[in-house]
């Protein structure tokens, strides 16, 4: 692992918050590559440093000073895109519905309890003693009392943004052990 990247995504997706999309500091990872079209016309990639699971990940305990966790928000209402067959060839469970699923991941018939679990016991496993995790979460299907029930962690803080507030960023430290 380079020395220099200090910071993991644990699924970065189309790294679409991030100001410079390849910042060195930054180890990105996620499950998928992606290279397509949206309906509108604009091209959309996900391209990864590392493709990768965030419910096991290949990196060794303590590797990072912050972790930013941002899995899939588990959009289940959303209508059904000619890139479905994208994510059905590279996860057969996975059935993307939409322009959303493209752009923000899909999950199949998982189980999203367990996901989720596994997800945060990952994310704070690399975290160093002292670290952050910056998780983000729309609750728009799952409200977030749901998702920090699923981690011991307790958060430091959050924020809700965008038009109805669904979508809330929280912030944890990871004590000493």
């Amino acid at each position: 692992m380079d020395k220099n990247k200090t910071i993991l995504d644990a699924c970065c997706g189309g790294k679409m918050f991030y100001f410079d999309k390849n910042d060195p500091r930054i180890l990105f990872q996620d499950i998928r590559e992606v290279e397509t079209t949206l309906c509108d016309g604009r091209k959309f990639e996900i391209k990864p440093d590392v493709v990768g699971d965030f419910r096991s990940m290949q990196f060794a305990d303590g590797s990072f000073s912050l972790v930013i966790f941002d899995p899939p928000h588990l959009l289940r209402n959303v209508g059904r895109s000619k890139f479905a067959d994208i994510y059905e060839s590279l996860n057969p469970k996975a059935k993307p519905t939409g322009w959303q699923h493209i752009k923000y991941g899909a999950w199949g018939q998982t189980d999203w309890q367990e996901t989720l679990r596994l997800g945060f016991a990952e994310c704070f496993r690399v975290l160093k003693d002292g670290g952050f995790l910056i998780f983000k979460w729309n609750e728009t299907d799952i409200p977030v009392s749901k998702i920090l029930a699923l981690t011991d962690q307790k958060p430091i803080l959050g924020h809700r943004v965008g038009k109805l507030n669904k979508t809330h960023w929280i912030l944890f430290i990871k004590e000493n052990n």
